[in-house]
């Protein structure tokens, strides 16, 4: 099966997804449905009322699970055992002491979003929130607070670089279906992405924090303190984490450096998301394991142990991919696009508002993006246009494909597992969060492009 969209009426399809949308709300949030059960009778519904064939409702549902575990399943299983390892041999308490005593309380929420920022713009979002999230645990474990406080500014942070700034694969894809520089892109982006991490990093994450008290997950809150003397140093702990960072990094960098091309097959390889995360986890159990007292046997107690709530992530997360695919096989993604393009509107707008549509309706920032960039850059007289417009296009493009995550977004039900939030909650922070990152960005592109 391919992403090929099957021929349905138009009409049927929109009416379609609302029934079929609001079904699943109503069965998570009014009967309590677990999550898995009312993705799939929401999805199927969807199908079925669309009136697809019902082997192609089944094709959507295999190729949603499928196409998403296998970005993020690995991700996770060896995500959690490097934080397992962090976490027993004290990695994050050093870095939660460190950043809290050189930045201060309230500046450490700034210092995530910015490290989140920083990060997200080579490596992907699911790899860096696995990799950074025991540093915003730890931080409120340490300080006291709702672990939202230091969450959502990370949660910004990564939003915004894997969303507005290259070499992320999404402004680069739009920027080459624009034939726009990637200097500009790089330009604008950073200019927009900043503005969207402050308003929807420290300051919305302080709002949250205040709002809702969300305990640091179980695992940690019940994890004892460690002296401060005996914690591993500073140093070590940054190179361990910089390791699958530096590694991604370059896999990025060989590819668009000539003078790197003899080694680009290697560090292709070593930057692949799953290979740093295991190279950086064997460090972790030399460096901070088996250096540090711990046998083998008790590290592997240690990762086993990591890895108990990570089926449930998985499966939660792979069906909000199954409801993306069933949205996007419908071809409902292509009836709203293409009437939004009719619309006699600002460029920058109109491509805010089909990447807007489309990721709330399949979910997928990526493809949101992708549907976007085609539709715009098939309007006559796009080529025509400036640079730097074309370069507040792209951001307009990236901005609308962040908006409204919810349940049919792969990445709400993994932040919602990884936090420990239900529902309700996850809709109130983490999807306002990210409206707020992609309009803010949009905002200043839509400004930008003024003077373009």
């Amino acid at each position: 099966m391919t992403a090929d969209t099957v021929s349905l009426n138009p009409v049927r399809l929109i009416l379609a997804a609302v029934i079929g949308l609001a079904l699943l709300l109503a069965l998570i949030i009014v009967f309590k449905v677990h999550a898995i059960i009312s993705i799939l009778i929401g999805a199927i519904a969807i199908g079925v009322i669309a009136g697809m064939p019902l082997s192609e409702i089944v094709a959507a549902v295999n190729d949603g699970i499928g196409n998403t575990l296998k970005g993020i399943a690995l991700l996770v299983g060896l995500g959690s055992m490097f934080g397992a390892i962090l976490e027993t041999s004290g990695g994050a308490q050093t870095l939660a002491v460190t950043m809290v005593k050189k930045f201060g309380d309230k500046k450490a929420a700034w210092a995530l979003g910015i490290t989140g920022l920083v990060i997200a713009m080579p490596v992907f979002f699911d790899a860096g929130l696995i990799i950074l999230i025991p540093l915003a645990f730890s931080l409120a474990k340490r300080t006291k607070r709702s672990s939202l406080f230091y969450v959502i500014p990370l949660l910004a942070g990564l939003a915004v670089g894997h969303a507005f700034i290259p070499p992320t694969p999404g402004p680069v894809l739009v920027a080459t279906m624009l034939n726009v520089d990637l200097g500009w892109v790089i330009l604008v982006g950073v200019f927009c992405g900043i503005f969207a991490m402050i308003a929807a990093g420290p300051v919305w994450g302080s709002v949250c924090g205040r709002k809702y008290d969300v305990p640091v997950p179980e695992h940690v809150a019940c994890q004892e303190d460690i002296d401060e003397s005996k914690l591993p140093k500073f140093g070590t702990i940054v190179s361990i984490i910089l390791i699958p960072l530096v590694l991604i990094i370059l896999k990025s960098l060989a590819g668009v450096i000539p003078a790197m091309a003899p080694v680009e097959p290697v560090l292709t390889f070593l930057g692949e998301p799953f290979v740093a995360l295991l190279l950086a986890t064997i460090a972790a159990m030399v460096i901070l394991g088996l250096k540090h007292g711990y046998t083998n046997e008790e590290l592997e107690k240690i990762m086993t142990k990591s890895l108990e709530p990570t089926g449930l992530i998985l499966l939660v997360t792979a069906c909000g991919g199954v409801l993306r695919y069933v949205l996007q096989y419908s071809g409902l993604g292509d009836v709203i696009g293409n009437a939004v393009a009719k619309a006699n509107l600002p460029i920058v707008l109109v491509a805010f508002i089909v990447a807007a549509l489309v990721r709330i309706c399949v979910g997928s920032s990526t493809v949101a993006m992708t549907m976007a960039a085609g539709i715009i850059a098939a309007m006559p007289g796009i080529s025509e246009l400036s640079p730097i417009y074309l370069a507040c296009v792209t951001a307009a493009v990236a901005g609308g494909s962040t908006v409204c995550s919810h349940f049919n977004d792969s990445g709400f039900w993994l932040v919602k597992s990884l936090v420990g939030l239900d529902e309700k909650t996850t809709l109130k922070t983490w999807t306002i969060m990210e409206t707020l990152v992609g309009t803010t960005g949009f905002l200043v592109a839509l400004i930008i492009s003024f003077f373009a």
